[in-house]
């Protein structure tokens, strides 16, 4: 498929900036859609790409349409309405989760439940199907309101991005990968700079910016959700892999050091940085 699609990269409050600044190096034109949220349209191939190579967003997510829903009518239809079959086939597994602000449908568990049931309908009459096992794989759905606005989303990543693949142990305290990175690209550090980090704890500033130092992608290691989604072809996933290990560099010019005064923790951080290939 190589028509655009909405895509949302949510990240953090106050991370915003810098997820945009992360798109605009990838070559997509993004802007801030709201608090947490940063929007940008793409190609599907843009769905790999987002989720391979951003740094500080939480979850790459695809809108699939937004409209009024002041009742429940509204709702109902305008789910229905929506092409839920281009994404989930008649074996797919699509939990439906939710929010409200300030809107009248203000019953998050009766929106789940409206918004379900018209992906079935939707989903039966497109398939031609009278039972949906969804024993297959997942296409997590939310549906959510904000001043009786909704918009319904698909999230390709799983498991949040945070998720890198290299701190299976967490420490006490420990810092979210996706903040660390979100730090590091605010800070002055630039990696042509020494960087020091006299309280790392288990390492994960000084981990997050030896990787953008040297270029390596957060989510070369990890498996998204998307992927096993016939919508988006294995192709996609495997050229923008490709495209993230050439983009990684040598050795940093000069070192990062951490240190910390709790041996534990730093037990942890070596751990982390050898599973990172810091």
């Amino acid at each position: 498929m190589t028509d655009s699609l909405d895509i949302i990269a949510a990240c953090a409050f106050g991370l915003e900036a810098v997820v945009v600044r992360e798109l605009t190096g990838l070559g997509y034109e993004a802007k801030p859609l709201s608090t947490g949220r940063v929007h940008f349209r793409a190609e599907t191939a843009a769905v790999a790409r987002a989720n391979i190579n951003l740094r500080t967003a939480d979850r790459v997510l695809i809108r699939v349409g937004q409209f009024s829903a002041p009742d429940f009518e509204a709702l109902f239809e305008g789910v229905k309405a929506l092409p839920w079959e281009r994404w989930i086939g008649p074996d797919m597994a699509f939990p439906v989760s939710g929010r409200s602000v300030k809107s009248q449908l203000s019953s998050v568990p009766a929106c789940q439940r409206a918004t379900k049931k018209a992906i079935v309908d939707r989903l039966m009459a497109s398939h031609r199907v009278s039972t949906l096992p969804e024993t297959g794989p997942k296409v997590a759905v939310e549906i959510a309101l904000l001043d009786n606005t909704a918009s319904l989303t698909i999230d390709t990543s799983g498991d949040g991005l945070h998720k890198r693949g290299y701190r299976p142990t967490v420490g006490e305290a420990a810092l979210k990968e996706t903040l660390a990175a979100g730090l590091v690209l605010l800070s002055a550090w630039r990696p042509d700079r020494p960087l020091v980090d006299p309280f790392c704890g288990t390492g994960t500033i000084a981990i997050e910016a030896a990787m953008i130092g040297r270029g390596i992608a957060p989510g070369l290691s990890r498996p998204f959700d998307a992927e096993a989604w016939p919508a988006i072809t294995p192709g996609v996933w495997s050229e923008a892999r490709e495209e993230a290990r050439d983009g990684a560099t040598g050795r940093l010019a000069f070192a990062i050091h951490a240190s910390d005064v709790d041996e534990r923790a730093l037990s942890l951080a070596r751990r982390h940085a050898a599973a990172a290939g810091v």
